[in-house]
């Protein structure tokens, strides 16, 4: 199985949430700022890495774990549904893929913090925002993260969408 974690920039909610599934962040308690600027990718993309498939591990259960930051475009997500289907189906793909949104997690602070540390690179506002932010959301992208898993052990489809809307 495939577990392919998108949001907007790729680069915060994305990033957390691929640790939290490899059990590279403790599920128990907030996270300090030590462990959120440690995670691998975190604050680290660039606009420039939109669209890319950044992997981060194999998971306990032998799946694979991507995350991508999609832009602004919501043709993205259909984008990222029709090339699997067609992969699937062309080359007789029998992974599961599992996409799972978790930009309904991101709150204002994480948003502003990106904004200055990523686009404005004005890291001494930004930082602190973003450090902020991923403290306040931590447990709802861990929920995100378990809910994703749940689907992915107990669906039979080869592709599954989350918006994780209910996550908000």
């Amino acid at each position: 199985m495939i577990y392919i974690y998108n949001d907007y920039g790729g680069t915060h909610t994305t990033a957390l949430a691929a640790a939290y599934h490899l059990n590279k962040l403790p599920k128990e308690g907030k996270l300090t700022k030590e462990q959120i600027l440690e995670t691998p990718f975190f604050n680290k993309l660039k606009t420039s890495d939109m669209g890319v498939l950044f992997f981060h591990g194999i998971d306990s259960d032998g799946n694979s774990v991507y995350t991508v930051g999609r832009g602004a475009a919501k043709q993205m997500k259909r984008l990222l549904k029709s090339l699997t289907e067609l992969l699937q189906e062309k080359y007789n793909g029998t992974e599961k893929v599992v996409l799972s949104n978790t930009s309904p997690t991101v709150p204002i602070t994480m948003t502003f913090g990106g904004l200055f540390s990523r686009r404005l690179h004005i890291d001494f506002i930004g930082v602190p925002l973003l450090v902020l932010g991923a403290k306040q959301c931590c447990h709802d992208i861990l929920r995100v993260v378990e809910h994703t898993k749940y689907v992915g052990k107990t669906t039979s489809a080869k592709l599954t969408v989350l918006d994780n809307k209910e996550f908000k």
